[in-house]
């Protein structure tokens, strides 16, 4: 499949080793290095040093070069191209790459793998890449390495209690996302092919303390049919990726307990599974990222995709014959019902985390971030259920999905981002609820809307049936000018689904309002179904159905305003 990938993409490589983007896409300053990333690995995976005629040294010379020279300095594409340079050779002595590139272009490798800026977020695994990648080849006799890593965790200790990765660089902080898995899938990939084995050995168990904990998420996290991480940016197929990777990483090194293998390989054959029916082209051989049922997150080019994907088929070919898989069916857990609140971080500022629940008889699974947007607000990370099939979302685009959105002059806030007094537990007849507090409500650019006013929240699980409750107060009297509260309703892809997916049958989502303090009424329903910007990861909305109030309502101290709204959806499945 990795030959497949590749052979569909080798051609975009132009001469002077940029990349072609797919039609209709820009393309991305860093796409020369995932593309050298990739013919490296496959090159270690196979030995082979062309396909179809190609020169897979020439290749990678030039995208190697082309990556060098770009500016302003891409430096993850510096890191991606520095780690597929050394997959040719461990040192630049004995790499038929390094001996192609002109002296100019070594030159400039030497310096830009010696410039490192500091990050506060994901990029840090870049600039630990880069000095792997110069010590290796002998650029230099200092190896920073060690350094590098344990900054990366001091940084995480600094803003996770719990010690997750903060993708946040600036403002509310806690954009726990995805990257989190992708930094330390990355630099446990860049240290295997470290040329100082004795630095590798000394930081694993440093890495160990922090990968260890998005490992033990995967058996709440992943579904029955496959689905892994769903929420944040960049989920969908680097959601796939990036948690297999992780899995067979921590198999390789130990990291996983002889009495949990059976559990985590029968994880990893789900996640496998449902990214092969979900992306992959089986007909052609390719990733399919983006067509006209669905989109991906906004930076993940085709082009890219396919290269990563490529590269990490080549990784995990090598990872499975480390770990030993049985041959076989792995042992499958018989499905239970579970309510579960990973906390990320908790301080006296706020509490953020991520509560996961799955009913074992509906096959309901979902998961509610409790999360920072980051940089710039979109659904992917607000504080709703996420369970694509049944509640969805549009990727890259702003809706208050499942969330009262109140306007107040130019204060758009919302119930998400971060709570107060996270609770989660057992309720009344085997129910689950999961309760938070904003004392301050929060705007939709993560800031503090003091003095303005709170709301509770609480959401209860009892099988497939959900409700949720908002109650708010405010501090004094303020006229709320807006009021709106969106859900929609998507369908999975008609060609690429994996085939124990759920899915909304014919009755919906069966939503009744129980209490709404706010008066608002329900709009024409909207049809969306040829509107680009409402695609998702894994399929087209179709229906967008607003409760709204568009004329002011005076809210005093003193009184509760509450919206109730349940859900009973009829969960069926696509095969």
């Amino acid at each position: 499949m990795a030959r497949s990938m590749l052979s569909h993409n080798i051609d975009s490589i132009q001469p002077d080793g940029t990349i072609l983007p797919a039609p209709g896409e820009l393309p991305r300053p860093d796409e020369p290095g995932h593309v050298a990333y990739a013919l490296g690995e496959y090159y270690r995976a196979t030995g082979e040093s062309t396909l179809h005629n190609h020169d897979l040294i020439d290749l990678a010379a030039r995208c190697i070069t082309a990556q060098m020279f770009t500016e302003p300095p891409a430096e993850n594409g510096l890191a991606y191209a520095a780690l597929g340079l050394l997959c040719f050779g461990p040192s630049k002595d004995r790499n038929p790459v390094w001996e192609r590139l002109v002296e100019e272009t070594q030159q400039r490798i030497d310096k830009s793998l010696l410039h490192r800026s500091d990050y506060d977020n994901h990029w840090q695994a870049f600039n630990i890449a880069k000095a792997v990648a110069r010590f290796s080849l002998g650029l230099s006799k200092k190896d920073e390495t060690s350094r590098l890593i344990e900054r990366m965790c001091d940084r995480i200790n600094q803003t996770s209690s719990a010690g997750f990765f903060d993708d946040s660089t600036e403002g509310f902080g806690g954009n726990f996302n995805l990257y989190g898995v992708m930094a330390f899938v990355f630099a446990r990939s860049a240290l295997q092919l470290h040329a100082n084995s004795g630095v590798r050995d000394r930081k694993l168990p440093t890495l160990r303390t922090y990968a260890e904990k998005y490992i033990k998420m995967m058996p709440d996290l992943v579904r029955h049919d496959g689905l892994g991480w769903a929420f944040g940016r960049a989920a969908g197929a680097y959601g796939q990726m990036h948690c297999i990777s992780l899995i067979l990483q921590g198999l390789r090194d130990g990291w996983i307990p002889d009495d949990q293998k059976t559990r985590y390989y029968d994880i990893l054959r789900r996640l496998f599974m449902f990214f092969y029916e979900t992306y992959l082209d089986q007909e052609h051989g390719f990733l399919d990222l983006r067509d006209e049922e669905r989109t991906a997150y906004a930076q993940h080019t085709t082009r890219m995709a396919n290269f990563d994907a490529a590269r990490y088929l080549c990784q995990w070919s090598r990872l499975a014959k480390t770990v030993q898989m049985p041959a076989g069916a792995p042992r499958v857990e018989p499905p239970r019902t579970s309510g579960r609140f990973v906390i990320f971080d908790k301080s006296n500022r706020k509490e953020q985390g991520l509560f996961l629940y799955r009913d074992a008889e509906s096959g309901l699974h979902l998961q509610i971030p409790l999360v920072s947007s980051g940089t710039t607000i979109t659904s992917d990370s607000l504080a709703f259920p996420h369970s694509p099939g049944v509640f969805d979302w549009p990727n890259n685009t702003y809706l208050p999905v499942m969330l009262p959105e109140l306007t107040f002059g130019e204060q758009v806030t919302l119930p998400a981002f971060y709570g107060k007094n996270c609770v989660t537990g057992l309720g009344l007849r085997n129910s689950f609820y999961f309760r938070y507090d904003q004392p301050e409500l929060i705007n939709t650019k993560e800031e503090f809307a003091k003095g303005l006013g709170s709301v509770k929240v609480q959401w209860t699980f009892a099988g497939a049936k959900i409700g949720c409750e908002f109650a708010y107060t405010v501090k004094q009297q303020v006229t709320l000018d807006k009021f709106r509260y969106c859900i929609v309703i998507a369908a999975p892809h008609s060609k690429y689904n994996a085939t124990s997916a759920p899915t909304l049958g014919a009755q919906g989502l069966r939503c009744s309002v129980a209490k709404d303090d706010f008066q608002a009424t329900w709009r024409e329903t909207e049809v969306v179904s040829a509107d680009p910007s409402y695609r998702t990861n894994y399929g087209k909305i179709h229906y967008v159905q607003t409760l709204a109030r568009d004329h002011q309502l005076i809210m005093r101290p003193g009184q509760v305003y509450r919206l109730a709204v349940n859900f009973e959806p009829d969960v069926a499945r696509i095969g």
